[in-house]
């Protein structure tokens, strides 16, 4: 995860509610804790955002999640003020957005965000490079400076040998990368990204995922992406927003979210991800306890009873050798009393930052997995029993959630 800067988007106590009385009595019901679907029959009015505060941080990119109807898109638009708010505060880089109008409002969002929509809204008459450079052409910049701007956004998305094609001659791929690039050439500092990547075949919005990624490692944008998805938020997002009902559900990082729900609902959303491709080595490693080479059998198997094995390290903290209690109980029901003939040296190694699911077959045989840093030198130790334990605890809280449901 990327280093974080200060808040830069912020909403605080947002309310927004459909309907032609949006003050009315519908917003008192909400407020004194009604849920959508009762505040609705009641009133006739729709809750689109109960209560709604998150801020996102300068560099990151925040995903809000959630079914249709959870208000996931509707707290995006607030931040651009294509929805007015019922209540509550939206501030962009400072500025209190929901007071902007008129052409104050339009330049506000010329020159501090860009959007990203799930259709691509191209021009079809246009050819790459005007598309791309049209929101320029609106600023009044001169043509030569924005077709540079523009070659450039198109070079980071992989499309500047597109630039004089159609969109018609594109596939839906390159045509949401266009709508990216639109995005990136007035250099704004926030992108908005409402269901990006929803309209594309699994493959290709996986590309456009790693794509989006590895721009973002470039230029540090700040990101705030919308997605029904939950792998694709949890892939994607350095903290990721749950949503429903049109209120925030829970807010944490993808191993947040995934190892600590805070809600049966949360827990239900997550059951069926793969953990492994979300969770790192960090979360779950032991500490190293090393072994020396003048350390007794018998002391070895005795200081081990803990864990499956040890590593012996060389003078700079280097993993060398394995100890696992299995071997010390062979070679001890053989009559030895050296560690040496006990050890093997045929051990896997990962990095902390690793997901699981990179060291699964490594695991799978069975033997603790020496954890090191870019140094070589050991900072954990990896029990294949400890990953098995950590993929079933999700279940365990899915049931204690529906354990307190029934009771």
């Amino acid at each position: 995860m990327v280093e974080m800067g200060e808040d830069i988007v912020i909403l605080n106590e947002v309310y927004k509610i459909f309907g032609p009385q949006p003050r009315g009595r519908a917003f008192d019901l909400v407020r004194s804790g009604m849920g959508k679907n009762q505040v609705q029959a009641a009133t006739d009015h729709v809750i689109g955002l109960n209560n709604v505060s998150f801020s996102v941080k300068k560099g990151e990119i925040f995903v809000v999640m959630g079914l249709s109807g959870s208000g996931k898109s509707t707290a995006i638009r607030t931040v651009n003020k294509l929805f007015d708010v019922t209540d509550g505060s939206v501030l962009v880089e400072g500025t209190d957005v929901q007071q902007l109008a008129g052409s104050a409002l339009q330049a506000f969002r010329r020159t501090h965000m860009g959007m990203v929509f799930q259709h691509f809204a191209l021009f079809p008459h246009r050819n790459v490079i005007d598309n791309v450079s049209y929101g320029l052409k609106v600023q009044k910049v001169d043509k030569r400076t924005r077709e540079d701007a523009a070659m450039k956004a198109l070079a980071l998305v992989g499309l500047d040998t597109y630039a004089q094609s159609l969109p018609s001659e594109l596939s839906g791929g390159m045509q949401q990368r266009v709508g990216l690039a639109r995005a990136l050439a007035s250099d704004p500092e926030i992108l908005l990204m409402d269901e990006a990547f929803s309209a594309l075949d699994p493959l290709i919005r996986r590309q456009m995922q790693d794509e989006m990624m590895e721009i973002q490692g470039e230029l540090r944008k700040t990101i705030l992406f919308i997605t029904h998805d939950l792998n694709e938020a949890l892939r994607i997002g350095d903290r990721v927003c749950i949503m429903k009902d049109g209120a925030v559900v829970q807010i944490g990082t993808p191993e947040e979210i995934l190892t600590q729900p805070a809600t049966g609902y949360v827990a239900e959303f997550v059951q069926d991800v793969d953990q492994g491709r979300v969770i790192q080595v960090h979360e779950i490693m032991q500490p190293p306890a090393p072994l020396s080479l003048d350390t007794a059998l018998a002391d070895a198997l005795t200081r081990t009873t803990e864990r499956s094995g040890a590593f012996i390290l060389d003078a700079f903290g280097v993993p060398t050798h394995l100890f696992t209690i299995e071997d010390g109980a062979r070679a001890s029901s053989m009559g030895t009393t050296e560690l040496v003939s006990a050890l093997r040296t045929d051990f896997e190694r990962c990095k902390p930052e690793d997901r699981l699911n990179s060291v699964y077959a490594a695991a799978g045989r069975g033997l603790p997995i020496a954890v090191c840093d870019d140094a070589g030198v050991l900072v954990g130790n990896l029990d294949p029993r400890h990953i098995m334990e950590e993929m079933g605890r999700v279940e365990n809280l899915i049931e204690d959630f529906e354990k307190e449901v029934f009771m």
